[in-house]
C-alpha cells in the first residue's frame, strides 16, 4: 500500500485532500498541532498532534512514499500582524520537511500547496508559471520562500519535488473567508461589503484542489515543476457574492464601499494548461459550488 504523510491534515484544504488519498487506497497518515479529534472520519490511518519540525518527522513509524505540506500560514492578516509567526509556520515547517527528507528518506517525493499570493500584481492575464514574483505580503513572501527552499532542495540533492500555486480555493467545511463571512451577514440581511465589487479572482472548489494535489504525485522530479490550480476563469467579487445572496431568497443586492486595501491586486486567473497537461480538469463550476456551499452552510447552523 502507498504511504502518503499530510502536514497540517486537520486543516480545510488537508482534510480534504486526506480523503481523496484515503479513496484513491493510500495509507494515510497526518501531521499538525491542535485537536483533531475525529480524524478517523477523514480518511486518516493515524493522526500525530504535533509541530511540524525534523525531530517530529523522524519519529514516524514509516516512511512516506509522499509528503504534502499543506502546514503553514492560511492567512494574509495574520502574516501582516504576526509576519515572524508566519515565518515559522510556513518557512520553518518547509525547512524541517526538505531536511527530513533529503536526511533520511530522499526516496520520498514532497508536494508544495502553496499560493497565488507569491505573484503580487500581475498583468496581463491569465498569470502564467514563469513569470516575475513580486508577493506584496508576508504571507505571499514566506510562500516565495519555501518555494526557493524547494527548488534549492530539488536542484542541489535531487529530491523529486513539485509545486502547485493554489489561487482562490473554496468549498465545503470552510469557514473562515469570503462565502463563510458573506453567509453571516446576508443571514443578518446586511448586504454591505469591502471593495468595490468588481476585482476578478479565480475560484476553484476543494475537490478539484484535492484531486489535483494526487495526480501531482506521479509529476514530481527534479526538475521541481510548477503547476496553476485555478478554474481557469476569472469571476467578479459582485457575481458571487449576488448568486449567495440569491441562494438565500433575500431579494437584495450587494453593496459596496468602494474601499481596497493597499497592494490587494485588481484580477487574479490562472493559466492552468501546465496542470492540464498532467491529466487534470476542474470539475466543478463557480455556480454549482457556492450553491453547494451555502446548502451546508444552512444545514450546519
Amino acid at each position: 500500500m502507498n504511504k502518503v504523510l499530510i502536514t497540517g491534515a486537520s486543516g480545510f484544504i488537508g482534510r480534504h485532500v486526506a480523503r481523496e488519498y484515503h479513496k484513491k487506497g493510500w495509507k494515510v497518515t497526518g501531521i499538525g498541532h491542535g485537536e483533531f479529534l475525529n480524524w478517523r472520519d477523514h480518511g486518516l490511518s493515524a493522526w500525530i498532534k504535533s509541530d511540524v519540525t525534523l525531530d517530529s518527522l523522524i519519529n514516524l513509524a514509516d516512511q512516506p512514499d509522499v509528503i504534502i505540506h499543506c502546514a503553514g500560514g492560511a492567512s494574509v492578516g495574520f502574516s501582516v500582524e504576526q509576519p515572524a509567526a508566519d515565518f515559522n509556520l510556513t518557512v520553518c515547517s518547509t525547512s524541517s520537511v526538505l531536511e527530513f527528507i533529503r536526511l533520511h528518506s530522499p526516496s520520498t517525493r514532497l508536494i508544495y500547496p502553496s499560493s497565488a499570493a507569491v505573484y503580487g500584481q500581475v498583468k496581463p492575464l491569465p498569470i502564467l508559471e514563469n513569470i516575475d514574483l513580486n508577493p506584496v505580503s508576508p504571507y505571499g513572501a514566506h510562500k516565495q520562500m519555501s518555494e526557493a527552499l524547494c527548488q534549492l532542495y530539488s536542484k542541489q540533492y535531487g529530491l523529486s519535488i513539485a509545486i502547485v500555486r493554489m489561487f482562490s480555493i473554496y468549498g465545503l467545511e470552510l469557514r473562515k473567508q469570503l462565502l463563510w463571512d458573506a453567509c453571516k451577514k446576508i443571514e443578518r440581511n446586511d448586504c454591505s461589503f469591502f471593495g468595490t465589487g468588481e476585482e476578478i479572482r479565480d475560484w476553484l472548489h476543494v475537490k478539484d484542489i484535492s484531486n489535483l494535489l494526487f495526480i501531482t504525485s506521479q509529476n514530481t522530479s527534479v526538475d521541481c515543476p510548477i503547476a496553476n490550480a485555478g478554474y481557469g476563469n476569472g469571476v467578479k467579487v459582485k457575481d458571487i457574492l449576488q448568486h449567495l445572496a440569491n441562494e438565500f431568497n433575500i431579494g437584495v443586492k450587494p453593496t459596496f464601499s468602494s474601499k481596497v486595501k493597499p497592494g490587494d491586486p485588481n484580477a487574479y486567473i490562472a493559466d492552468i494548461s501546465k496542470a492540464r497537461s498532467w491529466g487534470w480538469e476542474p470539475s466543478i463550476n463557480w455556480q454549482e459550488g457556492v450553491s453547494q456551499y451555502v446548502n451546508w452552510y444552512k444545514k450546519c447552523q
